[in-house]
């Protein structure tokens, strides 16, 4: 049976899937809160990995690339549902209640944190619109919203510096960033937005930084860490390929080849 995703409500998505199922890059342009309902998500992000467990709630900030894996629980299902709090919510939400900020969240970064059972209970509660046994609202859907940002702030005082943080993306150094996330396969946009550029601004201090353009260095240093994986670690590319930032198998191949001169199983010749 094959995985469903579909949006209940403006801003809540439902996820189910009934087999391991592996996650292309996503940019996550605004916060998004959610609640493991069964199953597991395995999540690779800038900076580290987290297993987001059965009956554990996420939130993840805004300006996030993330690649996911789902697993499903023993009874087979993997369900997990989602709520984006973005920019404009939380500007409101701001505003109504007078909300201002002191300084920038310089806590805990991981990703992930153990559901309260307030948070349970709010979960729980959108289960009827789930099972389309109940039907939203916009004034509902806007007060259920409002709820998961109550909550949030209840379970962690903290989480104020990062909801309400609306500066954009500061100038960061191009070099480190690239060099430790090449293999999001992502458009070179995002990655200008994830380093505080504009994209012409990006691709200026790559030129300078890399001398070459952002493209032709993705995929010399994805080709590169390929060579390796196969010449060193005795890998086959049907296991990385995707991990590293290629669509498909046969892209992989063709550029291997012209780089290199030689196939992948040539590689795993030479040493043997």
């Amino acid at each position: 049976m094959e995985g469903k995703k579909e949006v209940i409500f403006d801003r809540l998505v439902y996820s189910c899937q009934f087999r391991q199922h592996r996650g292309y890059e996503e940019f996550m342009p605004e916060h998004l809160l959610g609640f493991q309902l069964s199953g597991e998500t395995h999540a690779v992000y800038p900076g580290g990995t987290a297993i987001i467990q059965e009956n554990s709630v996420v939130l993840i900030k805004r300006n996030q690339l993330i690649r996911t894996t789902k697993y499903p629980a023993k009874d087979g299902q993997y369900k997990f549902i989602s709520i984006t709090l973005d920019q404009e919510v939380l500007q409101k939400y701001a505003l109504e209640n007078k909300i201002e900020l002191d300084g920038k969240y310089i806590g805990d970064e991981r990703m992930f944190f153990e559901a309260d059972d307030f948070l349970k209970s709010y979960f729980s509660s959108l289960a009827p619109y789930v099972n389309k046994k109940k039907e939203a609202t916009p004034k509902l859907a806007e007060l259920k919203i409002k709820e998961a940002i109550e909550l949030l702030l209840q379970s962690n005082t903290d989480f104020k510096q990062i909801l309400f943080d609306f500066s954009s993306p500061y100038k960061i150094d191009l070099e480190e960033y690239m060099k430790q996330n090449y293999m999001f396969n992502v458009p070179v946009e995002t990655f200008a937005t994830l380093t505080g550029r504009s994209l012409s601004g990006f691709k200026r201090d790559f030129s300078q930084v890399f001398k070459t353009t952002p493209k032709q260095w993705l995929l010399e240093r994805r080709l590169e860490e390929a060579h390796y994986l196969i010449q060193y670690l005795k890998q086959k590319p049907t296991d990385f390929y995707l991990d590293l930032g290629f669509e498909n198998l046969s892209h992989f191949y063709a550029s291997f080849k012209k780089k290199f001169g030689v196939t992948t199983t040539d590689v795993r010749k030479i040493e043997e």
